[in-house]
């Protein structure tokens, strides 16, 4: 690490000369690749509605199960109905001008569908697509819009509900420029200089840049959407900033101690630099294990993220040197430019709100620790009702059409219309297999909360038949939920009396198995997070205690945060104040996501915060100083980049996508608890208790575990500083 920085320090435009390269290749890959399609939010291998889902595709071949479709709610005026004959008139030629469209394979009246209200002031008509929603073409969802317009001009209010006309609302907006400018002027305060606070925005900038572009250069290869990518320019920019910040402060500090440019710039990265590595590991290894949870969107919204943080270490080890090297004072204080080295010494200590912070901790650790456990274990309270879910339109904010058709046809037709359940009966080991299916869908029809059940409908060879039902409730409704658990339970019954066999799949009934999946992997997942974590601090730390005390952290920052996020867009506390029109059960996805983004953000502060003060204690200090070091130098900066994060990702809770809010809010809150509470308040009592216990390794795993030099210590009195007069380093201990 030390060479590297060193390196691109001197070599600083060739290093700059190439990150331009990188920089306009990914940019010209993503104008020239053609668009992504969708990826396939929902589906989960190894659930029963997706199992019914290939047994849909295998014995319907043709029906285009992942085909794009459109329903178009048409709603009377007050006191009329749309049977009328100028309504019905404008109805009949909808359906005629939208049949005629490209791409479209079926487009059908809703009076020859039955699909009018019983008091016949709603209705809807189904159009169906050859094509899946991200291969329509613009023509073909203009064609659409077009024929839309034109049956409003007769008076009827229309609505588009359906995967053709989906908006994609953008992912942050103004408040996403409002996080980054938040960052930049946190950066100013803290560096006191324009450039050194402009430096980290601009090679997150760049590092984001890359990522987002190769992300669209590959997205439609590989089936990354743009949520995808919007993740990643989330993590992407927060790290980006945070490690820059932590280089240049460091940068800052071997100025301040006498050494030449250069010199401080193979030190930052050598010191903090080589705690970038591991804290970017930390964040890979959480974010790529996502794969192993089994969900195609999790896996590539992990691994694409995991790529932008690699993107984002790399710019921070190189590309930041090589601009200290172009401007090699400009990041310096004005006070450390105009008074030279030894002012910089001076000032360079700046932390003594850190150190009056430590000792403060230091004087009440136990009333400060049962402060911060209970403050955090009543913010946890309401993650013991956390219900899982995947919201579809009725999320969606009313400003759009798919919220008010999804309203409409809910009022027109009851709840459950929105969310039906698809039924496909394998009729093929019985002897009748008309009166099997019929019997399978009698007994469903009968079934407490079914509203009603389609005739079966049969495929060519007639050993496979398809039927939907309509539930009372709601799609996210838990009594949906036990609907279809109860429908599943009549299954062995059926199956033994007929000889035919059913399974339930559908959107309402993916979203359920995939929420109960993943509720089920969150648990052995955090598990296998606290025992990662617990591995890799005991390598870089040399210590059992520390490990344990961090993991203990993490799972109070993340219980507190899945709390507040269950708080928020489940029960709907304070909701309005983040635009959430409605709430309901939390993003199926969220919860693992959270935690293996938290780990990794977590493992970030432990490492710089910590790592300081056991850099202090190895060097002769008694631990209660040691810790009021490690706060000397790093609390200002580690506060700084928690900021700088809360920022950016309070700035995607403006997004007008349901999972891109909920995510923006749970990192934002999640950074808040772990940065100021656990790291700033939690961790310096538990050591402050723990004393020199807090560094105990048994001699045997000493001797096992590799020396991992994380800050850096083997480079202290490597090199004189320029002006001559450093102090000696202080003995190190053991």
């Amino acid at each position: 690490m030390y060479r590297i920085g060193r390196g691109a320090f001197r070599r600083r435009w060739l290093v700059t000369l190439l990150w331009a390269v990188i920089l306009g290749a990914a940019g010209a890959g993503a104008a020239t690749a053609p668009a992504a399609g969708d990826d396939g939010t929902s589906f989960m291998p190894g659930i029963e509605a997706q199992r019914a889902f290939d047994l849909i595709g295998e014995r319907f071949p043709g029906s285009d199960a992942d085909g794009a479709d459109a329903r178009i709610v048409f709603i009377a005026p007050d006191g009329e109905k749309v049977t009328a004959a100028g309504h019905r008139a404008a109805i009949d030629a909808f359906v005629a001008t939208a049949g005629d469209g490209p791409q479209v394979a079926n487009a059908v009246s809703p009076f020859a569908a039955n699909a009018v209200s019983e008091d016949a002031s709603t209705a809807y008509a189904t159009v169906t697509y050859e094509v899946s929603s991200g291969d329509l073409s613009d023509t073909g969802r203009s064609a659409l819009e077009k024929a839309v317009d034109e049956a409003r001009a007769s008076g009827l209010t229309v609505e588009a509900g359906g995967s053709a006309l989906s908006s994609q609302p953008a992912a942050g907006g103004a408040a996403e420029a409002v996080g980054i400018g938040l960052a930049a002027v946190v950066l100013l305060i803290t560096f006191g200089s324009l450039a050194a606070a402009g430096l980290p925005l601009l090679t997150a900038v760049v590092g984001v840049g890359v990522s987002i572009c190769a992300i669209l250069a590959l997205g439609s290869a590989l089936g990354l959407s743009m949520t995808t990518g919007t993740l990643a320019s989330m993590l992407g920019l927060a790290v980006g900033i945070d490690y820059a910040l932590f280089v240049v402060s460091r940068y800052r500090e071997e100025r301040g101690n006498g050494h030449d440019p250069r010199e401080a710039a193979g030190l930052a990265v050598g010191t903090a630099g080589s705690a970038v590595v591991f804290a970017g590991l930390t964040v890979v290894i959480a974010l790529a294990g996502l794969s192993v949870v089994g969900v195609p969107m999790l896996t590539k919204m992990g691994l694409s993220a995991a790529g932008a943080v690699v993107v984002g270490v790399l710019v921070a080890l190189t590309l930041v040197p090589a601009l200290l090297g172009m401007w090699p004072d400009a990041v310096l204080s004005r006070t450390a430019r105009g008074r030279g080295t030894a002012a910089a010494r001076r000032t360079g200590g700046a932390g003594g709100g850190g150190s009056r912070w430590a000792r403060f901790v230091l004087r009440r650790p136990v009333t400060v620790l049962l402060a911060c456990v209970a403050g955090l274990g009543v913010l946890a309270l309401p993650a013991a009702d956390l219900r899982l879910g995947m919201p579809g339109a009725e999320a969606k904010p009313v400003s759009t059409t798919e919220r008010r058709a999804y309203d409409a046809l809910a009022e027109g037709f009851g709840p459950g219309f929105n969310g039906p359940l698809t039924i496909v009966a394998d009729v093929r080991g019985a002897s009748a297999p008309e009166a099997a299916a019929a019997t399978v869908a009698d007994a469903i029809r009968d079934t407490d909360g079914v509203v009603s059940v389609s005739p079966p409908r049969f495929n060519a060879e007639g050993d496979t038949a398809l039927f939907s039902a309509v539930p009372a409730t709601a799609p996210t409704d838990e009594r949906t939920k036990d609907l279809v658990q109860t429908i599943r339970a009549e299954r062995p019954g059926l199956e033994d009396g007929t000889g035919a066999t059913f399974e339930v799949t559908g959107s309402t009934a993916m979203n359920i198995d995939v929420a109960r999946a993943l509720q089920d992997a969150l648990v052995p997942y955090l598990s296998v997070i606290v025992l990662l974590s617990l591995l890799l601090l005991m390598l870089v730390f040399r210590s059992v205690l520390v490990p344990v005390k961090a993991a203990v952290g993490f799972l109070l920052s993340v219980l507190a945060s899945l709390g507040a996020v269950v708080a928020v867009f489940q029960w709907g506390w304070g909701a309005g104040l983040l635009g959430v029109e409605q709430t309901g059960p939390v993003m199926s996805l969220m919860p693992i996501f959270l935690v293996g983004i938290v780990f990794g953000l977590a493992m970030d502060y432990e490492v710089f915060l910590v790592s300081r003060m056991r850099e202090a204690y190895v060097r002769g200090e008694r631990p209660a100083q040691a810790v009021v070091s490690g706060f000397r130098h790093s609390a200002r900066v580690v506060a700084a980049a928690a900021v700088i994060m809360i920022a950016v990702f309070s700035g995607f809770v403006g997004s007008g996508e349901s999972m891109i809010k909920t995510i923006g809010f749970g990192l934002a809150v999640a950074v808040l608890f772990d940065a100021f509470v656990v790291r700033m308040a939690f961790v310096p009592a538990v050591l402050a208790l723990l004393g020199d216990r807090a560094w105990w390794l048994p001699r045997r795993l000493e001797r096992l575990l590799p020396r991992v030099d994380v800050e850096g210590t083997g480079l202290t009195g490597r090199s004189a500083p320029a002006d001559g007069d450093r102090p000696a380093p202080e003995p190190v201990r053991g």
